[in-house]
């Protein structure tokens, strides 16, 4: 980690590895919203079942709740940037959220990739070592608000929005988000998509870097987080998020977040 700085609600990192191993590099879901920015490496990166090449300049962007992966092809030197913020970080000059359209108005795990070479230098400034808090501040939120009014334009071109037939693996984490906080297991999906447990799995984790237990799991914690941040008991979120026992939910989520439901930490 070459650099790591937090202003308000913008959270910003710089990161190199010399020699990238996938084993440290496991699928995730975050609250909130996530621009990485890739500046070199040889690399893949896994949304919702869909899979991107990765070249210098390439920007992805996913939203809350939205998982994502990096897979390493190569033992190249990785460098990349990333900036996670909430998607409310503008609502006091854009209450209409237009700046988040690129990451609201997309079905999961399509539309995240954009080009935007040349944009390293903007990363870069928010990194400044040589800035003061406050300046820091400042510069982190006008480059970040330039850099989501460029992504904007980009994803309002009509070549960004043609359809394509969807894969195996994009329809089965389709049908998996569908119905995520219903009746569901290794056995039914399977059968649905006419195939084997070990066939579904391999095409799952392939495609989005988890099992599919594993990511139905960590899928149902955010949003039962999300709900008790807003006000749910943790039982009510529990139910509503598909844990039928209590006591399962609470320790997959002390286990995910390292606190309890209550926000109290845990040994």
């Amino acid at each position: 980690m070459l650099g790591e700085y937090v202003t308000g609600n913008i959270y910003v990192r710089h990161a190199i590895d010399e020699a990238p191993d996938n084993s440290n590099f496991e699928f995730h879901v975050h609250d909130r919203c996530e621009m990485f920015y890739f500046v070199s490496g040889s690399a893949e990166y896994l949304v919702e079942g869909s899979v991107y090449p990765l070249a210098s300049g390439s920007l992805m962007i996913m939203r809350p709740g939205e998982a994502h992966c990096i897979r390493m092809l190569k033992k190249a030197v990785y460098e990349r940037y990333a900036v996670n913020f909430p998607l409310s970080i503008f609502d006091s000059f854009d209450s209409r959220r237009i700046l988040m359209k690129p990451y609201t108005e997309r079905e999961l795990g399509k539309g995240n990739l954009f080009s935007l070479s040349g944009q390293e230098a903007a990363f870069a400034e928010m990194c400044d070592d040589s800035l003061d808090d406050y300046t820091r501040g400042v510069v982190i939120t006008a480059k970040l608000a330039g850099l989501l009014e460029t992504i904007l334009r980009e994803f309002g071109s009509s070549a960004r929005h043609t359809s394509a037939e969807k894969t195996i693996a994009e329809e089965v984490v389709a049908y998996v988000n569908r119905h995520i906080f219903g009746e569901l297991s290794l056995t039914m999906l399977a059968e649905h998509f006419y195939l084997s447990k070990s066939q579904l799995c391999r095409i799952f984790k392939q495609t989005t870097g988890a099992a599919p237990w594993d990511y139905i799991t960590v899928k149902r914690l955010i949003a039962a987080k999300t709900m008790i941040a807003n006000g749910a008991t943790a039982k009510a979120a529990a139910e509503s998020c598909g844990f039928c026992d209590y006591s399962v939910f609470y320790r997959a989520y002390v286990k995910r977040f390292k606190q309890s439901p209550s926000g109290k930490p845990e040994k």
